[in-house]
């Protein structure tokens, strides 16, 4: 059994009308018998919690460093708040969600992340954050096989038990690489991936990332979404898709396999996968 894995970012679940339209067309795709993972983030949340708890939010390049306290908000708002909604929202249209965290079964078993170093070569370390390295996928494979729809919220967990925090593209495309997913497909608020022009690229290629990264043109949210598709590309998932996830018509099309106008096709360099 081959799911698709679609991922989405924070900013389609925050507002109503956007969480209303994005539940609405993961379970169209749910209806047509795909299988299907969900995984989600759910930054701009919590920025919202850690601002209203006086916690101070630090980023790089789209990477949370996270200490405990921002550990402590994270699994609060992604794991509680968000998921919940997540699940409550595809059951009310009689769509068979449950909700998991890394942590259920150690589907999403991780390592501290090395320091993460920027663009410009400086070293950052990012405190309780988390790179998946492995897992065990028979919870969701049994929920898969049973027709439900698995909705993970990005937090992994290490083999001493500890939570960490990791960044939902990279948790989407550990899954899409661990479950053998046909596609992988990157659902954000913006219309793929854009050249320094502002038009969407239909089709890059690994080579092609480096340029756009090593150039300033990938964004910081971008840069975690390319790295995520570098990795499953290199897992062995064969179609990844960065679309904008509030155009429906176009999230549907990508989990077709289809490439709208309003998304881009990621590939592997010829000659680069092992």
């Amino acid at each position: 059994m081959t799911p698709l894995v679609l991922k989405f970012g924070g900013e389609l679940l925050e507002e109503r009308s956007r969480m209303d339209a994005v539940v609405g067309a993961v379970a169209g795709i749910a209806r047509t018998g795909i299988p299907l993972v969900v995984v989600h983030g759910g930054g701009k949340e919590v920025d919202a919690a850690l601002a209203a708890a006086g916690i101070e939010k630090r980023q790089v390049e789209g990477l949370r460093i996270t200490d405990e306290a921002t550990l402590d908000v994270v699994v609060s708002v992604l794991a509680g708040a968000v998921n919940t909604r997540f699940v409550a929202a595809l059951a009310t249209l009689g769509i068979h969600a449950v909700g998991l965290t890394g942590a259920d079964d150690e589907c999403g078993l991780s390592e501290m992340a090395m320091p993460h170093v920027t663009v410009d070569g400086r070293q950052v370390e990012l405190g309780r954050v988390g790179r998946p390295v492995g897992g065990k996928m028979r919870v969701v494979e049994t929920l898969l096989q049973g027709y439900f729809v698995p909705v993970v919220a990005s937090i992994g967990i290490d083999e001493g038990g500890r939570l960490l925090n990791i960044n939902a593209d990279t948790m989407a495309g550990h899954f899409a690489r661990s479950l053998h997913a046909r596609r992988l497909v990157i659902a954000g608020s913006t219309a793929g991936v854009l050249d320094d022009s502002g038009r969407t690229i239909p089709v890059l290629d690994t080579a092609a990332i480096e340029k756009l990264i090593s150039g300033g043109t990938a964004t910081a949210g971008m840069v975690a979404k390319l790295r995520a598709c570098e990795q499953a590309l290199a897992g062995g998932v064969d179609d990844v898709v960065i679309v904008d996830g509030r155009d429906q018509d176009a999230l549907r099309a990508a989990a077709s396999g289809a490439l709208p106008g309003s998304a881009t096709r990621v590939i592997t360099t010829v000659g680069t996968r092992s």
